[in-house]
């Protein structure tokens, strides 16, 4: 049974767009661009068991000319963005990116001044992969995800209004209203959440915190086991 049979009068009626997106979305071909633990699992992905191969992602290019998806697998050092940044440049259009676990999304464990705090400051990122490291499984799932993205990318002249008016927006304003309740009724808490609101670090004094609570219970659950 072919898709002839299932054809009102053997015709098939489509727009460029769609034609276009679906030739895209079927013939990804990856930047080999593994940088920690998480690239062991785009590997695995590629394998026989887990077979990219039936997206039309099986060749894993050397080269970024013939590449047009870099999946950046693994934290990202300050020395190796401006790599990460030339070999995006290489790429041509249309390209796209898929950040692969926690570290490559927003530094992960490594807060500290050797590691990008997120690879969105390099480059501009398609699709988030959450994970430490993610699944082979998690990482087609986001591929397929990301292929109904483009699936639905406009073209020619929407597509350059598109750009126009993702360009234009401003970076959105955090509320005082949105602070955490946490943070409302301390004052010194209150005092740096304004403060790291001004700055627009509001997201990495969470993550400081968080830290700072983890490495206190982990230090008072020490002290009882002593």
């Amino acid at each position: 049974m072919g898709i002839e049979e299932k054809l009102p009068s053997g015709v098939l009626l489509t727009t460029v767009e769609k034609l276009v997106n679906w030739t895209r979305k079927s013939s990804f071909w990856p930047a080999t661009f593994g940088l920690a633990c998480c690239a062991i699992e785009m590997m695995a992905s590629g394998g026989a068991r887990y077979d990219l191969a039936r997206f039309g992602m099986e060749v894993f290019r050397a080269s970024p000319r013939q590449a047009d998806l870099m999946i950046v697998a693994g934290r990202v050092s300050q020395k190796m963005a401006p790599v990460l940044r030339q070999i995006y440049d290489q790429m041509p259009e249309p390209k796209w990116v898929l950040s692969m676990g926690v570290c490559a999304s927003s530094g992960g464990m490594f807060n500290n001044y050797a590691i990008v705090q997120g690879v969105d400051h390099i480059v501009p990122v398609d699709m988030y992969l959450p994970g430490c490291p993610p699944r082979p499984e998690m990482l087609i799932d986001a591929i397929l995800r990301l292929h109904d993205k483009v699936m639905h990318e406009p073209l020619g002249e929407r597509r350059r209004k598109q750009l126009e008016a993702a360009h234009s927006e401003k970076p959105p304003v955090v509320e005082p209203g949105e602070m955490p309740s946490s943070y409302r009724f301390n004052k010194a808490k209150r005092a740096q959440w304004e403060q790291a609101t001004a700055q627009g670090r509001e997201e990495q004094l969470r993550i400081e915190n968080w830290m700072r609570e983890r490495s206190g219970s982990a230090l008072r659950l020490e002290g009882k086991q002593r």
